[in-house]
């Protein structure tokens, strides 16, 4: 298909989603399912203090499937696709600081009103001397046209949205390209445990309540390394369950989660080297450990071993001067090392299990360490799930 054809059939179906969230909803309760749900780690206290800074009107329009807050967020330029009413946008001007700034971009203009409107509140609240969010019109799949140029951003976060494009391949290729070299996609949303049929895509309701645009989660992993993202690395994820009979019994077995995953754009040529590394405490919020995703957690000052994607991510992003590095020839076979591996839970561990599941790979960890949450998909036909603790390499196998 080529790229005019594409844009022209992105805008069509946009169509819709400018009617079911200009139009049909008009504030979060006008929702018809339970698909946008809370996020599955615990909101910090630090966050929890900036959200409540957030005009009533913004918050009511507020669509969100999760909690996009990634880490080292002072002075960084960061964009919202899909930003709506702008909830996002404002929590994080808050924490990029005068310094920092926050464009949002959206094809729905009844949601920009309300986000521009009170741009001004903002700033008199955050105590600011001019504004340092933006709005944009525009299309998440075609950012170029909307004005954003290559490379201009570190941070780029999406929150239950990239469901509702129709073509996500472009989503992901804008949003590359218009990260700076070694900038991050953070970004939550709504994905199922198998591809969506056509039939169920065109299903207006179910479109718009972020269920039957849901990517499975194997597409978003290659999607994503086809576009020339590192693998996508699971923060956190939560079993969604529907709350709405008519539209489960069209959905039949398809399971859902609301998942939250970090892509990054690693520099050409990069190397990939295993090393130890340090944690030194400096990160807002992570003043004793650092939840980097669902397999790594750095305490601080103690050294641990990354295997190379891990190491480069960390070298080559805005999180390099918040670690100590050291390349190594390791010898593991010792005890008294002054390395640790991460830790693996059972929840990690390879396991077969052969008979139906209810809820499946949940992986927590209580009290002061890391909130996690991996999930299973429940399936309707007996199979074997293989599952390794690095989240990303999950194969169903039928039993005959």
């Amino acid at each position: 298909m080529s790229r005019s054809v594409r844009v022209a059939s992105t805008r069509s179906d946009s169509k819709h989603r400018f009617e079911y969230y200009g139009k049909t909803l008009k504030k979060t309760s006008d929702l018809k399912s339970n698909a946008c749900v809370p996020s599955a780690k615990p909101v910090p206290a630090y966050v929890r203090k900036v959200i409540a800074e957030i005009h009533p009107d913004v918050v009511a329009k507020y669509y969100g499937c999760g909690l996009v807050v990634p880490e080292c967020l002072e002075g960084c330029r960061v964009l919202d696709l899909g930003c709506g009413s702008g909830w996002d946008c404002y929590m994080l001007s808050q924490l990029v600081g005068e310094k920092g700034h926050v464009t949002g971009i959206d094809m729905t203009e009844d949601q920009l009103e309300v986000a521009r409107k009170y741009i001004d509140y903002h700033v008199q609240r955050f105590g600011y001397k001019k504004p340092n969010v933006n709005f944009v019109q525009g299309y998440i799949e075609a950012l170029a046209e909307a004005g954003l140029v290559e490379k201009s951003y570190d941070i780029i976060i999406s929150n239950c949205v990239v469901n509702l494009s129709p073509d996500k391949t472009s989503v992901l290729r804008e949003a590359y390209r218009v990260l700076k070299d070694g900038g991050e996609l953070y970004f939550s949303d709504v994905y199922s445990d198998a591809r969506i049929p056509e039939d169920l895509k065109a299903n207006k309701v179910l479109w718009g309540e972020c269920l039957s645009g849901a990517l499975w989660w194997e597409d978003l992993i290659r999607l994503a390394e086809e576009v020339g993202f590192c693998k996508p690395r699971l923060v956190t994820a939560s079993i969604i369950t529907v709350g709405n009979k008519e539209l489960e019994k069209l959905l039949g077995d398809y399971k859902f989660v609301s998942a939250t995953y970090r892509l990054f754009k690693l520099p050409k040529g990069s190397e990939k080297k295993s090393c130890l590394v340090m944690y030194n405490g400096e990160i807002t919020g992570a003043e004793e450990s650092f939840e980097f995703d669902a397999q790594y957690t750095f305490k601080v000052d103690t050294e641990m071993e990354v295997d190379g994607v891990v190491a480069s991510i960390l070298n080559n992003s805005r999180f390099s001067e918040e670690f100590t590095f050291q390349l190594q020839g390791l010898n593991t076979s010792g005890s008294g090392g002054c390395w640790a591996k991460p830790k693996v839970s059972d929840s990690y561990q390879c396991v077969n299990m052969p008979h139906f599941l209810s809820v499946g790979h949940i992986f927590s960890n209580v009290l002061n360490s890391i909130s996690r949450l991996c999930i299973m998909f429940q399936l309707s036909f007996r199979c074997k799930i293989h599952f390794c603790y690095n989240f990303r390499l999950i194969s169903f196998q039928h039993n005959n």
